[in-house]
């Protein structure tokens, strides 16, 4: 019976791997990733050779079929992504839903996960805002449905997280600004990397921080708003 491993790797600083993702991922047959071109980064960087797919949002079903197959002769396969937990705004959930879906074929195999490193929960662990109950929301729209996205941020009873890359912060606080402007919000930038920052304040506070200086724009981030 084929295994397929969920394993969550760095999301920045790659001593954030587990020791139990690293030993599966020493012992697995195959290594299903989102980008081969990142991945083989973190595999290099512990002195691992596996065999490589490509699984992307636009993948086509022959690559599921071929997985499936895999899994199917008893292979065991570890799940990655470009960074953090597959399936968390990621399309690694869409393939675990083909995987146990109608589409393959149901031999029988097992799905298991390697917890570990995740932007948004490490975001929350050091907001300093009410994470009993929160919202995870993902990315915000680019266009249609994005003033229905912030009304549901506005609207929410509980802490809300979500993600934004550095092409559209500015617009996301400069719209935050907007609806909320009296929100606390938390931006955390390039969690674990070198250049870490963590910026707290209402949107305006945090957009002068971030137009101060244009490296301040530079990197991925997570945006935490309280209720």
């Amino acid at each position: 019976m084929g295994i397929l491993y969920i394993i969550a790797t760095p999301i920045g600083n790659l001593e954030d791997l587990s020791f139990r993702a690293l030993r599966v991922l020493k012992e697995v047959d195959l290594i299903v990733c989102e980008d081969t071109r990142q991945t083989i980064k973190l595999l290099n960087h512990y002195n691992i050779q596996k065999p490589l797919v490509s699984y992307f949002q636009h993948s086509k079903l022959s690559k599921i079929e071929y997985i499936g197959e895999q899994l199917a002769q008893g292979k065991n396969i570890a799940l990655v992504t470009d960074a953090g937990t597959p399936g968390i705004s990621d399309p690694g959930g869409m393939l675990v839903n083909k995987l146990t879906g109608e589409q393959v074929n149901k031999e029988e195999f097992k799905i298991v996960p390697i917890p570990g490193p995740n932007a948004a929960i490490a975001a929350l662990s050091i907001s300093g805002l009410p994470a009993d109950k929160f919202i995870f929301m993902g990315f915000p729209p680019h266009k249609k449905g994005r003033n229905k996205f912030f009304d549901e941020v506005l609207a929410a009873k509980y802490t809300v997280v979500f993600y934004e890359s550095t092409h559209r912060i500015l617009k996301t606080l400069g719209q935050l600004n907007k609806v909320a402007p009296q929100k606390n919000i938390v931006v955390c930038r390039e969690l674990t990397k070198q250049f870490e920052s963590i910026y707290r304040g209402s949107a305006q506070e945090i957009i002068k921080i971030l137009e101060s200086d244009k490296n301040n724009l530079k990197g991925e981030f997570v945006i935490v708003i309280g209720k």
